[in-house]
């Protein structure tokens, strides 16, 4: 019997998928059907190992808890990797609105036209006092900063779960090292992370509705900016002219 090398490209792949432990909507993706927004389902091996390493809590299979982790992870998974909401299946599209600190409510085609980073970390501080600025970035942009600053990646786990479904409320802590640059930071090689209180609403299927989230980003961008600033590079050309530019804080 011989086998084609599509088919043995679908074989290798379908085993990646389902090598993931904690989202398993990967595992019965059919990925022919799914427009994946890097070509591919993801891979998060790199992830995954920190998370195992260093998580305070692991939870009972089939528990509320390692329910609800692994429902977020999935949800972030697909607000992150997939660009057609037709394609989502951790949330209800039509009725789907994030709340973040309060303020008022995103719908999934903005949740997936601004990403998840920009998505969470809009604020309504005067410009000045932006340490960050969503708007002035894009979905690529926004990722391309965060996987250069946390190279083995931004692990998340559920803390505590204080009611089950259809509202759900729990309190969640959001890891990683900061051995890459951000935004024109030195990297400082340590951890960075953030606790948090969210509510999710699911419907009868136990797809998201509504999800809030509370948290302090000033314990996120503490730790990013901590790292002195990288300072300017200056060129010169074999003319008379001289140019300055700023290195580059991203690594593509």
């Amino acid at each position: 019997m011989s086998f084609s090398a599509d088919a043995l490209e679908g074989g290798l792949s379908s085993l990646k998928l389902a090598a993931d432990k904690y989202r398993s909507i990967l595992n019965d993706e059919k990925t022919g059907n799914i427009r994946w927004r890097y070509g591919g389902p993801p891979i998060f091996d790199t992830v995954n190992k920190l998370f195992e390493e260093e998580r305070t809590h692991v939870w009972p299979e089939g528990s509320l808890e390692e329910t609800v982790q692994n429902a977020i992870k999935s949800w972030e998974m697909e607000f992150s990797h997939k660009i057609r909401l037709q394609d989502f299946k951790t949330i209800n599209p039509e009725k789907f609105k994030l709340f973040v600190n309060g303020r008022e409510g995103l719908s999934a085609e903005e949740t997936l036209r601004l990403g998840s980073y920009n998505a969470l970390l809009k604020n309504s501080l005067p410009e000045e006092f932006q340490y960050y600025k969503p708007e002035e970035e894009s979905f690529e942009s926004s990722h391309d900063a965060f996987r250069s600053a946390l190279p083995r990646g931004f692990a998340w786990e559920i803390l505590s779960v204080y009611s089950g479904p259809p509202v759900i409320a729990f309190k969640f802590r959001h890891w990683g090292y900061f051995e890459g640059t951000f935004k024109g930071h030195a990297p400082t090689g340590e951890m960075v992370q953030f606790l948090g209180l969210g509510v999710l609403k699911v419907d009868e299927s136990l797809r998201a509705e509504e999800i809030e989230i509370y948290y302090d980003p000033g314990e996120l961008f503490g730790g990013l900016l901590k790292g002195p600033p990288i300072s300017e590079t200056k060129t010169t050309d074999s003319g008379d002219n001289t140019a300055e530019k700023q290195s580059c804080p991203f690594t593509h």
